[in-house]
């Protein structure tokens, strides 16, 4: 079970992996530490073979959207691993696949979400002193687009933050130029207590766009 946990978690490394264990999501070592720490609940340890234990923290299946939400609003990525068939009628370990992975600005249950205001989340595209931002919400499907040009990066950054403040996304992706726009990121995740993500420059190319 210990090899099935290690092989999903290779493939979603930078996220909370909730797994499912009958009745209960477990987490172990760092993530089981994470969890502990931010939500307050006991860490325990397990055996699984191994000269120490492993550091373990679980939550009830029936309320765990309750703790995710939680996590999310911390700006944690919390990646669902399911199982696939009943326990009582598999053959063996139980299949168990990764279902879902919820971010900041991917949120679409109304228990977790503000429904005072918009969830968005934003892509920003920097290139040779113009930007591209996109905004959306996926839990109304609202979507704006825009753009902007400056002189020089400094008016450029500061046309990025007054736009971004409009918006207020929970969750912003960026592209790997843009992360030499000096203070942006700071700006994000200390004006905006945004989720932010440089991805590939491949997320970017014009055909994949």
């Amino acid at each position: 079970m210990m090899k099935q946990y290690f092989e999903t978690k290779e493939k979603y490394p930078n996220t909370i992996l909730f797994f499912r264990l009958g009745d209960f999501y477990e987490m172990f070592y760092n993530d089981a530490k994470t969890v502990s720490r931010e939500l307050e609940l006991t860490l325990t340890g397990k055996e699984c073979g191994q000269e120490e234990r492993a550091p373990m923290c679980g939550v009830p299946f029936h309320s765990a959207e309750t703790y995710i939400a939680k996590l999310v609003a911390k700006g944690y990525k919390v990646a669902i691993c399911e199982q696939m068939e009943d326990p009582k009628l598999a053959k063996g370990l139980v299949k168990r696949d990764v279902i879902r992975v919820i971010t900041p600005g991917t949120v679409l249950e109304n228990s977790m979400l503000d429904e005072s205001k918009n969830n968005y989340i934003c892509s920003l595209y920097y290139e040779e002193n113009a930007a591209g931002l996109c905004f959306a919400d996926i839990s109304t499907g609202e979507l704006y687009v825009d753009e902007c040009h400056a002189p020089d990066l400094d008016v450029l950054t500061h046309t990025l933050q007054n736009k971004l403040s409009r918006y207020m996304p929970s969750e912003i992706l960026l592209n790997p130029q843009a992360t030499d726009l000096s203070g942006l990121e700071d700006f994000l995740r200390d004006k905006l207590s945004a989720a932010v993500e440089c991805l590939d420059f491949e997320v970017y190319t014009e055909a994949r766009a």
